[in-house]
């Protein structure tokens, strides 16, 4: 028994000094631990929250110039990295080079652009048709006194008379044909023969003569009628040319030398190539001298001064994205340097991209310089918000804790867990909308590796 006791108190004496190793270890390693802790002062300040992405550099404006026709380069007056004016002439194509297409529009165009001067700005035009339209007048009054000869009794007599005459004359012929046929086939040096052959002879002419005078008086009253046929068209012809201008130029005249004007410029147009827009030479194709056909292509145009970045944005972030917002973005290819620009445009429809929607987001740089390129990756850091006099905790301090974002305080040596609920946030820091957390408290970011169950530290939303 005493034996049994013994025993019991050794174990009792084992057990004891056990614990209190165990504890003073432990409040060792728990003092050790706290010395260790770096913290920070919960206090109120600005928070900037972003959304970032990546995207490429480009330019709001850009131009392949293609060749319109066929020709040889006589000219290129500009330089990669020169900087024109819109519509300034880039390139020109040899004139003796030129189809007979273009040819015939350059004398075209000469043609329409005189007619039009005169039609518009000629004071003499409605003055010259006028003219044109009384001499038409005076044309008619002639024709119609011309006839009138051929509308008399004398005129109808001498036709008549000049008819009845051929017919006399043609029974002439027929008798002196009679009288020679008994003797056509005499010796033609016989005197009777030759005087019955002269006698046809004269009939025949006088025949002739007889019908040549009917066919003259006939053509005479022709030509008349011709004559006031071709006055009164050019009569009305002159009536609807004094028409047109007499109330100053006509629509549809101008329309059709303006529609000819401007296919016939449109034509010429293409043996040159101009500056759609204002902007920089990028690249050119092409030299001096040489040959081009439609569809060849010249320079490449960019609009340097005004460049803009293509980021996307997963549907997580795009509904906190708007027309308008602020932007810094920075380039690898640019050290030491940070740019602005504002968001321009938020696509109203997403895509997939490995199996995650995005939106593009277009951003309009600000105060881009000669050192910013269309092709550059710019980190993109979009402000959705910005907050003043908000409660903020470091990013670093949060945990997750049972699925609850929590923090730790260092109070009178010992770590308390708060439970928070966070609002913004930005890379570095987070608005705290709800908790328990106050202004002065020290939060602990870094706390033991006995708490560390919570899991790794809030990187942000």
């Amino acid at each position: 028994m005493k034996r049994t006791l013994i025993i019991i108190l050794i174990l009792v004496s084992v057990i004891a000094v056990a614990y209190f190793g165990i504890t003073a270890a432990q409040q060792r390693r728990q003092s050790a631990n706290l010395s260790d802790l770096q913290t920070t002062v919960a206090s109120n300040g600005s928070l900037t929250a972003t959304v970032g992405a990546t995207g490429m550099v480009h330019s709001n404006q850009t131009a392949i110039l293609v060749w319109q026709t066929a020709g040889n380069i006589a000219d290129i007056p500009v330089a990669v990295g020169e900087t024109v004016t819109a519509g300034q002439v880039l390139a020109a194509l040899d004139q003796s080079s030129l189809s007979q297409s273009i040819i015939l529009a350059q004398a075209d165009l000469i043609s329409a652009e005189n007619a039009l001067d005169d039609l518009v700005n000629d004071q003499t035009t409605a003055a010259n048709r006028l003219l044109a339209l009384y001499t038409a007048q005076q044309s008619i009054y002639t024709a119609e006194r011309a006839m009138d000869r051929f509308e008399g009794d004398d005129y109808k007599d001498t036709v008549e008379e000049a008819r009845q005459d051929v017919i006399d004359r043609r029974d002439d012929l027929e008798v002196a044909q009679d009288n020679f046929e008994p003797y056509a086939d005499w010796d033609p040096t016989n005197e009777t023969r030759q005087r019955y052959e002269q006698e046809l002879i004269d009939a025949q002419n006088a025949y002739d003569e007889a019908v040549r005078i009917v066919e003259l008086l006939e053509l005479e009253q022709q030509v008349a009628q011709a004559n006031l046929d071709a006055a009164k068209a050019s009569l009305k012809s002159a009536q609807r040319a004094y028409e047109r201008v007499k109330d100053g130029p006509n629509e549809d005249d101008v329309t059709v030398l303006d529609t000819r004007i401007a296919a016939a410029q449109a034509a010429l147009d293409t043996t040159q190539l101009t500056a759609p827009f204002a902007g920089t030479i990028t690249e050119i194709y092409l030299q001096p001298a040489d040959r081009v056909a439609p569809g060849t292509t010249a320079f490449r145009l960019d609009n340097l001064s005004q460049l803009e970045v293509d980021v996307q944005v997963s549907e997580v972030d795009v509904n906190r994205i708007q027309t308008g917002q602020l932007v810094t973005l920075s380039f690898d290819a640019i050290l030491d340097k940070e740019y602005h620009g504002t968001v321009v445009e938020v696509a109203r429809v997403g895509t997939v991209v490995q199996g995650v929607v995005q939106f593009n987001v277009t951003v309009e740089l600000t105060d881009a310089d000669e050192d910013v390129r269309p092709g550059m990756t710019a980190a993109v850091n979009i402000v959705v918000e910005q907050l003043d006099d908000v409660l903020l905790v470091p990013n670093r301090a949060v945990r997750l804790v049972d699925g609850k974002r929590v923090v730790y305080i260092l109070q009178d040596q010992t770590l308390e867990t708060i439970q928070i609920t966070l609002g913004a946030t930005s890379d570095t820091e987070s608005e705290v909308i709800a908790g328990d957390l106050r202004v002065g408290d020290l939060i602990v970011l870094n706390p033991p590796q006995y708490y560390e169950s919570s899991g790794p530290p809030f990187m942000g939303q």
